[in-house]
């Protein structure tokens, strides 16, 4: 499957890179110049009560901010789904109703017009070339996204569910251990 816009990478579950460590990404941008996702399943400690205030009510649960990879981690980010309430303005599409919310908005508005929301620190950037090369070394899955994928309370075992919901033999990797040798 070819890195689109609004697809999912999931990562092998023998990656190696702490950063990633089954992680789901959401493509947000690939072409050329490279690529950028958010990790929709690393949520933190940290309230959005206590990051930014005037969003805790506009957030699902769980109401912490998520980490959303490694680059720019003092970057803020804003994923909603509008659904058939009319996007907030500047709105940037990903995948069907979800999309990037600008953070300067006030958020009472952009309340009245997404029905989930979720906030990130930092993203997930690859330079030119960069993915494609990870892609040819097996390190990620590219499968489908569904739109409640980014607001699922799951948060860590969002990797198992995505992988579950595949097709055979890729459904089977749910199951992997944690530690291979420990079987």
């Amino acid at each position: 499957m070819s890195v689109t816009t609004g697809r999912l990478l999931v990562a092998e579950p023998m990656l190696g890179d702490p950063n990633f460590d089954r992680t789901v990404v959401l493509v947000l941008d690939h072409g050329r110049h490279g690529a950028m996702g958010l990790v929709l399943n690393r949520p933190t400690d940290l309230p959005v009560a206590a990051a930014l205030p005037d969003w805790a009510t506009v957030v699902c649960d769980p109401a912490v901010v998520h980490v959303g990879g490694p680059v720019e981690g003092e970057s803020g980010w804003c994923l909603a789904r509008a659904p058939g309430l009319g996007a907030p303005e500047r709105f940037a599409p990903v995948l069907g109703d979800v999309g990037l919310v600008d953070l300067e908005l006030d958020p009472l508005e952009v309340a009245t017009s997404v029905s989930a929301a979720r906030l990130y620190a930092g993203y997930s950037g690859w330079g030119p070339g960069q993915l494609e090369h990870e892609l040819a070394q097996d390190a990620w899955f590219v499968v489908d996204a569904e739109p409640d994928d980014p607001f699922l309370p799951d948060g860590p075992a969002l990797w198992r569910r995505i992988l579950a919901r595949q097709p055979e033999p890729l459904a089977r990797l749910a199951t992997f251990p944690l530690d291979p040798s420990l079987n």
